[in-house]
């Protein structure tokens, strides 16, 4: 990528000038594109988890951010890594290329009558109302979604990518097979939702009411899921990969559940029954288990993850 050819020069030690140039230019390339977005830069630190301070030296030409920061960087404002080259500008949002600046016109294309796929990202969206919506397909990539409505809406396979999401409700709704990745997810309302054959990957998801919500043959990887309630929700072939589970009360049935390389804190199994349930490298001394059954298998389990029994009872085998 011409962008990593140029970090790689401009940090020769005897090229102090331009880096300094470099910094300034990236910087400013930072900001315009944050502005673009109308957000602070707390909001893009917070998506970027690191400190605000970080962003205002970037924006200042103090410092640089390192490639993977900038590949991430350039998810959420919606650019290519291009972007950040001298050579190339945006405008409106768009990536321009050193041709078009020269005025040259791109080749026309022919027009279609074809029912148009609209790309949602990048959008400021608040107290927007999508409930009741059918087959809504598009992508909301790297937006702001502040109290916005999708109750009883056709979401399947939608892509949830780079998002703040704060207090939305998606009530009834259906998510199966969509792909939420990298996002900040607060304060949400997922009652009812069919779930199934869903990705959730690299998010941050807290103080959400799942409760009643069909979670089969979902995946949940790398994940941060803190203070969540899930009562009465459905665990059919659920697999956590590599997640940390916060404060989270599991109820009812689960059944060819997976927990691979998860860590727990303050979690409870209450009455519930678990069905050749795999846990696979965790300590489970402090997670408590009241109330609960669990077949030979799953026993196992848990009892190689030293788990506390006393409140397991073993379903004999038929």
């Amino acid at each position: 990528m011409i962008f990593v050819v140029i970090l790689t020069c401009s940090f020769a030690p005897s090229n102090t000038k331009n880096i300094k140039m470099e910094s300034n230019m990236v910087g400013g390339k930072i900001a315009e594109a944050r502005k673009r977005m109308n957000i602070s830069q707390a909001q893009l630190a917070q998506r970027l988890f690191i400190s605000p301070q970080a962003v205002g030296k970037w924006e200042r030409g103090e410092s640089l951010p390192d490639i993977i920061t900038l590949i991430r960087l350039a998810e959420i404002v919606g650019v290519d890594l291009n972007y950040f080259s001298e050579g190339f500008t945006s405008v409106a949002g768009e990536m321009v290329s050193p041709e078009a600046q020269a005025g040259e016109k791109p080749e026309a294309k022919p027009s279609r009558r074809e029912k148009p796929v609209w790309d949602m990202s990048r959008g400021n969206w608040v107290d927007a109302d999508f409930s009741g919506l059918k087959e809504l397909h598009e992508k909301f990539g790297s937006s702001n979604m502040q109290r916005c409505l999708f109750v009883g809406s056709d979401l399947s396979g939608l892509l949830l990518k780079a998002n703040q999401v704060v207090r939305c409700d998606f009530t009834g709704s259906e998510l199966r097979g969509s792909h939420l990745k990298s996002s900040h997810m607060v304060h949400n309302q997922f009652v009812k939702c069919n779930l199934s054959d869903a990705e959730f990957t690299e998010s941050h998801i807290a103080l959400c009411n799942f409760s009643g919500a069909d979670f089969t043959a979902a995946v949940i990887q790398s994940c941060s899921l803190v203070k969540n309630t899930v009562t009465q929700a459905i665990w059919n072939r659920t697999a956590f990969i590599g997640s940390d589970l916060i404060d989270t009360v599991f109820e009812g049935t689960l059944e060819d559940c997976s927990f691979e390389n998860c860590s727990f804190a303050r979690v409870k199994f209450q009455n519930s029954t678990l069905l050749n349930t795999f846990f696979k490298n965790i300590n489970l001394k402090k997670v408590r288990f009241i109330d609960c059954k669990a077949d030979r298998l799953t026993y196992a389990f848990l009892k190689s993850g030293k788990a506390d029994l006393s409140g397991v009872i073993l379903i004999p085998s038929m």
